[in-house]
Protein backbone atom coordinates (compact mmCIF):
# COMPACT_ATOMS: atom_id res chain seq x y z
CA UNK A 1 0.00 0.00 0.00
CA UNK A 2 1.59 3.34 -1.03
CA UNK A 3 2.13 5.93 1.66
CA UNK A 4 0.12 9.09 1.37
CA UNK A 5 2.00 12.37 1.32
CA UNK A 6 1.71 14.21 4.63
CA UNK A 7 -0.79 17.04 4.67
CA UNK A 8 1.00 20.36 4.58
CA UNK A 9 -0.29 23.15 6.78
CA UNK A 10 -1.36 26.13 4.74
CA UNK A 11 0.51 29.32 5.38
CA UNK A 12 -1.66 32.32 6.20
CA UNK A 13 -1.58 34.73 3.32
CA UNK A 14 -3.04 38.19 3.19
CA UNK A 15 -2.84 41.52 1.48
CA UNK A 16 -1.87 44.41 3.72
CA UNK A 17 -2.37 47.66 1.85
CA UNK A 18 -0.50 46.78 -1.39
CA UNK A 19 1.98 44.38 0.21
CA UNK A 20 1.39 40.63 0.34
CA UNK A 21 2.31 39.03 3.66
CA UNK A 22 2.97 35.31 3.95
CA UNK A 23 3.67 33.77 7.37
CA UNK A 24 4.34 30.20 8.39
CA UNK A 25 2.10 28.77 11.13
CA UNK A 26 5.21 28.43 13.30
CA UNK A 27 6.03 32.12 12.92
CA UNK A 28 2.53 33.19 13.92
CA UNK A 29 2.55 30.80 16.89
CA UNK A 30 5.95 32.09 18.07
CA UNK A 31 4.89 35.74 17.79
CA UNK A 32 1.64 35.04 19.66
CA UNK A 33 3.54 33.25 22.44
CA UNK A 34 5.71 36.35 22.84
CA UNK A 35 2.93 38.91 23.12
CA UNK A 36 1.44 39.00 19.63
CA UNK A 37 3.54 41.87 18.24
CA UNK A 38 6.34 41.66 15.68
CA UNK A 39 8.52 44.61 14.69
CA UNK A 40 10.41 44.39 11.39
CA UNK A 41 13.36 46.75 11.02
CA UNK A 42 16.18 47.22 8.55
CA UNK A 43 19.81 46.95 9.58
CA UNK A 44 22.42 48.49 7.30
CA UNK A 45 25.93 47.09 7.09
CA UNK A 46 28.94 47.48 4.86
CA UNK A 47 30.96 44.64 3.52
CA UNK A 48 33.64 44.05 0.92
CA UNK A 49 30.91 44.09 -1.75
CA UNK A 50 29.34 47.37 -0.65
CA UNK A 51 26.28 48.25 1.41
CA UNK A 52 23.79 45.59 2.41
CA UNK A 53 20.45 46.01 4.17
CA UNK A 54 18.98 43.03 6.00
CA UNK A 55 15.77 42.63 7.97
CA UNK A 56 15.68 42.10 11.73
CA UNK A 57 12.66 41.17 13.81
CA UNK A 58 11.89 41.84 17.44
CA UNK A 59 9.06 41.77 19.95
CA UNK A 60 10.05 45.24 21.19
CA UNK A 61 9.84 48.46 19.16
CA UNK A 62 13.07 50.08 20.29
CA UNK A 63 13.34 53.77 19.43
CA UNK A 64 12.15 53.72 15.83
CA UNK A 65 8.82 54.68 14.32
CA UNK A 66 6.66 52.01 12.72
CA UNK A 67 3.58 51.52 10.56
CA UNK A 68 1.07 49.07 12.01
CA UNK A 69 -0.09 46.31 9.69
CA UNK A 70 -2.66 43.96 11.31
CA UNK A 71 -2.29 40.46 9.92
CA UNK A 72 -3.40 36.93 10.77
CA UNK A 73 -3.79 37.11 14.53
CA UNK A 74 -0.64 39.16 15.13
CA UNK A 75 0.19 42.84 15.10
CA UNK A 76 2.83 43.42 12.47
CA UNK A 77 4.86 46.62 12.52
CA UNK A 78 7.10 47.66 9.61
CA UNK A 79 9.87 50.21 10.01
CA UNK A 80 8.40 53.54 8.85
CA UNK A 81 11.55 54.31 6.83
CA UNK A 82 11.14 51.21 4.65
CA UNK A 83 9.17 51.18 1.46
CA UNK A 84 6.79 48.24 1.18
CA UNK A 85 8.04 45.15 -0.63
CA UNK A 86 5.75 43.28 -2.99
CA UNK A 87 5.87 40.40 -0.50
CA UNK A 88 7.03 40.09 3.11
CA UNK A 89 7.54 36.50 4.26
CA UNK A 90 7.80 35.44 7.91
CA UNK A 91 9.27 32.11 9.01
CA UNK A 92 10.93 30.54 12.06
CA UNK A 93 14.61 29.69 12.30
CA UNK A 94 17.20 28.81 14.90
CA UNK A 95 18.01 25.54 16.61
CA UNK A 96 18.35 26.55 20.25
CA UNK A 97 16.71 29.96 20.25
CA UNK A 98 13.75 30.13 17.91
CA UNK A 99 13.39 33.45 16.14
CA UNK A 100 11.15 34.86 13.45
CA UNK A 101 12.98 35.63 10.22
CA UNK A 102 11.64 38.14 7.70
CA UNK A 103 12.30 37.94 3.96
CA UNK A 104 11.87 40.85 1.54
CA UNK A 105 10.46 39.68 -1.80
CA UNK A 106 11.89 36.23 -1.08
CA UNK A 107 15.37 37.52 -0.15
CA UNK A 108 17.09 37.71 3.22
CA UNK A 109 18.14 41.24 2.33
CA UNK A 110 16.34 44.33 1.09
CA UNK A 111 16.51 44.85 -2.67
Amino acid sequence: MPLAAPKRQREPLGIVEQMRVKASPGAIELVQSRGGKLYVTARHSRCCHGALTVLDTSNEPGERSFRRLPFGGIELYLDAKLSEPDELELDVGGLRHKQVHAYWNGCAYVV
